[in-house]
């Protein structure tokens, strides 16, 4: 296979799977690794494709802390099937804990309002969202705002969230890497999540397809730690292979 063959299979299979590794696609071509990585470095050169450790994706993999306001605006579509596949996994009268993000906000919002739960979160925006359900009694977390997520972070929701017991948690991410494991842009509210997943028998993360090879500043927990995802049909199949040989249900909205 010469180098232009090569460089083309590797942007084919990038395309196609959304994640390539190096040892992967050293066995499948053929050749060293340390040929694949020169390959690799080529292609990044010519902003093709991001390098990362043994890996390369399409897209940089790195996110920034951005405003709530502009993430609610994103994937509008896939984050309202995941919301509404997700309340297949709520039980009435259970105690469960939300997480901060679009896409759990989405899901308290789908709520039917005559459900009854009891319901513990960090995030104002969640806590607006079930306000008028007049089954639902609320618990918020306190602690300092963090405005472009509209989430409580720090020491004091942390030891409000030692007084509570839940079933499960309802969790959004920016980034679900193979390597990194679940990240976020900010290292309080990773901590925070940290703290619900130690507290919880069940963690189900909501997460739009968009997210899968990302990462984020702080990280949340390794994916061992997770027991499922819902998330759209863009999810790349060789995320799916891996989260599921890990024995992470994986379900596709």
């Amino acid at each position: 296979m010469t180098i232009a063959e090569r460089h083309k299979y590797i942007l084919d299979e990038l395309d196609r799977a959304g994640f390539i590794s190096v040892s992967e696609l050293a066995k499948n071509i053929e050749v060293t690794m340390v040929t694949i990585r020169k390959d690799l470095k080529i292609l990044e050169d010519k902003g093709l494709l991001y390098r990362s450790h043994g890996s390369a994706t399409p897209v940089s993999p790195y996110v920034s802390d951005r405003s709530v306001q502009l993430k609610k605006l994103e994937q509008v579509a896939e984050k309202t099937r995941i919301a509404q596949k997700a309340l297949a996994y709520l039980e009435e009268n259970e105690a469960i804990l939300i997480g901060s993000g679009t896409t759990v906000v989405a899901f308290a919002q789908a709520i039917p309002k005559n459900f009854k739960l009891t319901v513990l979160t960090a995030a104002m925006n969640v806590t607006l969202a079930l306000i008028d359900s007049i089954e639902v009694e609320l618990v918020q977390l306190g602690g300092v705002v963090r405005k472009s997520s509209s989430s409580a972070v720090g020491h004091y929701a942390e030891e409000m969230l030692k007084n509570f017991a839940c079933s499960k948690l309802f969790l959004s991410v920016d980034g679900i890497s193979l390597e990194h494991g679940l990240t976020t842009s900010n290292m309080m509210e990773a901590h925070l999540n940290s703290q619900m997943i130690r507290s919880v028998q069940k963690t189900i993360v909501l997460a739009d397809s968009r997210k899968f090879g990302r990462k984020g500043f702080g990280k949340i927990c390794e994916l061992e730690d997770i027991d499922m995802i819902i998330t759209d049909a863009g999810i790349p199949e060789i995320y799916r292979e891996k989260l599921e040989e890990k024995g992470i249900e994986v379900v596709v909205v």
